[in-house]
């Protein structure tokens, strides 16, 4: 039953997350730990900006039956049917949205961190000795879709959309993995990880080259997933638009890509699919920032 095919998405969604608490006011951090995020925030460095040319590309995944186990068989039924689709240009940031440019943004906004948050960077500070430097360059986790579609409008940007990132993940031949088709090692993506407590085992934003996408993009797979713009839906390449898909009009939870530092490796091909309800606040999920380029880039036709 074609349904039974989503089940391992469906878990994947309650697994990513913890409880909701998009809702919830934070806690007034203690003037120690505010004076470290100040300093957290004031090192942010913005990431540059990578071109996505015009054009076509492979999105999804052709179904695989004889192989259950292999790599390259789909995760479930939500990748297929493969389809060639088309995408006009757009610009899509480098890198992962950093830890100190969501705090800055956080603070502009007169806005407190979550509290759980809050309370994973006084533990890492105090228990673990991790240094502002460091912390600025983690991946921005905790983050709810609607603070990560905030930030990036407030820098004249917007979250892409699933295509746009599935794009900028794996080129326009459909690749495995960001950098090609050999299996996830240490030298090209922060997954697989475990820590007893829970703490996120995270790499800097702009780390591991070598696991770098065709366009140069950083940690499209592991480190954190990735909020994107659309609406997940289970069926939607089967029908969905050859140009400029713009995902669902409505649904429950919104898409998330790439995988995590807690990912096995199934979920960092980059075309895996799963989603989370969009006021989740999670320890696995981050995002990036795209931008449409200008008209004159793409196709006349």
């Amino acid at each position: 039953m074609p349904f039974l095919r989503w089940l391992p998405s469906l878990f994947f969604l309650l697994a990513l997350s913890t409880p909701a608490s998009g809702a919830t006011v934070a806690t007034k951090p203690s003037q120690e730990l505010a004076r470290h995020l100040t300093a957290i925030a004031a090192l942010a460095k913005p990431s540059p900006i990578v071109m996505i040319p015009a054009g076509t590309f492979l999105l999804g995944s052709k179904r695989i039956d004889d192989d259950p186990y292999g790599i390259g068989t789909q995760f479930d039924d939500t990748e297929l049917p493969q389809n060639r689709v088309w995408l006009d240009a757009f610009e899509m940031d480098r890198d992962e949205v950093s830890l100190g440019e969501y705090l800055a943004f956080l603070q502009q906004r007169k806005t407190p961190p979550s509290d759980e948050l809050q309370k994973l960077i006084w533990h890492v500070i105090t228990i673990h000795s991790v240094t502002d430097d460091t912390l600025t360059r983690w991946p921005a986790l905790y983050v709810t879709w609607k603070e990560a579609q905030d930030l990036c409008h407030s820098a004249s940007k917007r979250l892409p959309t699933e295509a746009e990132w599935e794009k900028a993940a794996r080129g326009t031949e459909g690749g495995l993995f960001p950098w090609g088709n050999a299996i996830p090692d240490a030298k090209r993506a922060m997954f697989g990880q475990y820590h007893v407590h829970e703490i996120p085992i995270l790499a800097p934003v702009d780390s591991l080259d070598d696991g770098r996408s065709p366009y140069g993009l950083h940690h499209m797979a592991g480190n954190v997933a990735e909020w994107v713009q659309d609406w997940f839906g289970f069926d939607y390449y089967a029908y969905m638009t050859e140009k400029n898909p713009p995902g669902p009009t409505s649904g429950r939870y919104r898409s998330v890509r790439g995988g995590s530092w807690k990912s096995k490796v199934i979920m960092l091909r980059t075309a895996t699919r799963s989603g989370s309800p969009p006021a989740q606040r999670s320890a696995t999920i981050g995002f990036r920032c795209a931008k449409s380029a200008p008209a004159t880039l793409n196709d006349p036709r």
